[in-house]
C-alpha cells in the first residue's frame, strides 16, 4: 500500500486537545489499513505559535519524530527541545505536549500505536 504526497486526507483541528493555534494532519493510513492495532499514522504540521495541549496516553504509546523545525515538548513534566532527525516515544500512562515555539513550521510524523 503506498500513500503519495499529493493524495492525503486532510483535516485541521483547531486548539488541539486544548492547544494553541491549529494543527494539520494529513493521514498517510488510517487504523482501518493496519492489521495491528494503530490509532495514528500522520503527518503533523504546527505553524510557529500553535501548539497540541497536553494530554495522557492511555493503553498506546505515540512516536513523535521531527522531520523540519524545532519543538518544544513537555513530557512528563520534563520540558525537552527537539530538532529536525529527533524522536521521542511516549508510554502508556506517558504525559505530554507539544509547541512550535519557533519561527517556521514545525512538521512530525505522529504515530501512535494500541494495546
Amino acid at each position: 500500500m503506498i500513500a503519495r504526497n499529493n493524495g492525503l486526507a486532510t483535516e485541521v483541528r483547531e486548539k488541539m486537545r486544548g492547544g494553541l493555534g491549529a494543527v494539520k494532519i494529513e493521514h498517510w493510513f488510517k487504523p482501518d489499513d493496519f492489521g495491528a492495532k494503530m490509532r495514528l499514522c500522520s503527518r503533523l504540521v504546527l505553524a510557529p505559535g500553535s501548539s497540541i495541549g497536553e494530554h495522557t496516553h492511555e493503553n498506546e504509546d505515540e512516536i513523535y519524530i521531527v522531520l523540519s523545525g524545532t519543538a518544544l515538548l513537555r513530557e512528563n513534566g520534563e520540558e525537552i527541545r527537539l530538532n529536525a532527525g529527533d524522536a521521542a516515544l511516549t508510554k502508556h500512562g506517558g504525559t505530554h505536549s507539544v509547541l512550535n515555539d519557533g519561527t517556521e513550521e514545525l512538521v512530525t510524523a505522529a504515530i501512535i500505536v494500541q494495546y
